[in-house]
């Protein structure tokens, strides 16, 4: 299959939508609404490329109205949990992360089971643990897989160069094998140039706990943090200490305003991170590259779409859902924001295989993420896992503002990841 392009798509839209049975005239058949026009509610974070696929369905689909409601991450999975529990005023389709996805399976009488969906077709088309990842005990899946979060590191190339570092994307990966190289190379371009290296604490933190083999919790959900999250606290003190990080709140406003401002070279990019750079910073273009990430490996990130089963319009929902998640579609996101597909089929498809990103100095970005999904080996995220993680953040970021040490950080941080664990 050639790479897609804007007719190319159309075409495969338009054949998708015919074998999915998705067209306006079975929506109105479903049993939602025999009349009248059908408004999907859509709750997700950050850009997941929605802004097009709403046109397109909603082009094809003149009785569907879709309205998205992106907010802050940590916000949706709190405002999601808080109408499940009321029983109202949850949205018709809801993204949710690996963070907190164990979290919502266990309450999989509050969703949708996809498989009286249709979604049983769609088990051999996953990674195995992408598609066990949203199942629940009794064998309920209240999700479709969209994303995977592969691990890499994105680099100003031409701050590099400013510094005397190397620019090659090759070059570049070898001088930092591990993260002690990581921080070694930040303190070398701290020296030189007078600025911040990384942008953030925490986004040392999430990567280096990515790459452990066990995370906050082990399968009987008992928490661990002097395991993985020992390792990832101290990598992320070490660069606080050694004066290399930006110390930016991730996703907040100022974070963005250091893309813009120049005040860090690198950050850990999960393939979904390459659309909010070129978001953000527009104007960089040709600006950015890729290079592996120390320590190798890890998974961060990665949703799927569930159907809380409190909405009226299930049918139309699971529709739409299924039509997100076609090959044509998680194409179409994957070019326009850059998250992976979780489907591995589409990893040998030149669609993605042979992309290159232009805004990132042409990476081949469907490579070098194809490569790390094909290889991950996922942690287990425990029920607690979302608001755990938040919870180390926020020691962090206290660590970062000033507000507490870095030597009594460790104690004040495993006192508040017990809270969240026992919440």
């Amino acid at each position: 299959m050639k790479r897609l392009g804007k007719a190319t798509t159309a075409a495969g839209i338009a054949a998708t939508l015919a074998l999915t049975g998705c067209s306006g005239q079975s929506l109105e058949g479903n049993g939602d609404k025999a009349q009248g026009t059908v408004t999907l509610k859509v709750a997700f974070w950050g850009d997941m490329g929605l802004d097009k696929l709403k046109a397109t369905y909603e082009a094809a689909h003149p009785n569907v109205k879709i309205v998205l409601n992106s907010g802050e991450y940590n916000a949706q999975h709190e405002d999601l949990q808080k109408k499940l529990v009321a029983g109202t005023g949850a949205p018709d389709i809801s993204a949710i992360d690996e963070g907190f996805i164990v979290q919502f399976r266990s309450q999989a009488d509050k969703f949708v089971n996809l498989l009286d969906k249709g979604g049983a077709d769609y088990e051999a088309k996953y990674l195995p643990w992408k598609w066990q990842g949203s199942m629940s005990t009794d064998g309920k899946q209240i999700g479709l897989g969209t994303d995977v979060g592969g691990l890499a590191m994105c680099y100003r190339s031409d701050l590099f160069k400013a510094a005397g570092l190397p620019t090659d994307r090759d070059a570049v990966s070898k001088l930092w094998t591990n993260w002690d190289d990581f921080i070694s190379v930040g303190k070398q371009y701290t020296a030189k140039t007078g600025k911040k290296f990384v942008d953030s604490g925490t986004n040392m933190f999430n990567p280096v706990l990515a790459q452990q083999p066990v995370g906050f919790f082990d399968p009987s959900e008992k928490l661990q943090m002097e395991g993985g999250p020992k390792v990832a606290f101290d990598a992320s003190m070490k660069a606080i200490d050694a004066g290399i990080s930006a110390n930016l709140a991730s996703f907040q406003p100022n974070w963005d305003q250091g893309f813009k401002k120049d005040q860090f070279a690198v950050l850990a990019c999960p393939a979904w991170m390459l659309g909010h750079i070129q978001e953000t910073a527009p104007e960089q273009k040709g600006k950015w590259d890729i290079a592996a990430i120390p320590g190798g490996g890890g998974n961060w990130g990665g949703s799927w779409w569930t159907i809380p089963s409190q909405g009226k319009n299930v049918d139309a929902a699971a529709d739409f859902v299924k039509w997100m998640v076609a090959p044509e579609q998680q194409i179409e996101v994957f070019e326009t924001v850059g998250n992976l597909p979780s489907q591995p089929a589409l990893y040998k498809d030149p669609a993605v295989l042979n992309y290159k990103k232009e805004f990132m100095s042409n990476a081949p970005t469907g490579q070098i993420y194809a490569a790390t999904a094909e290889n991950l080996k996922p942690q287990y995220l425990g029920k607690k896992n979302g608001p755990t993680r938040v919870a180390v953040e926020n020691v962090i970021t206290q660590v970062q503002q000033g507000k507490l040490k870095s030597a009594d950080a460790w104690a004040v941080a495993v006192k508040e990841a017990e809270k969240a664990a026992n919440s």
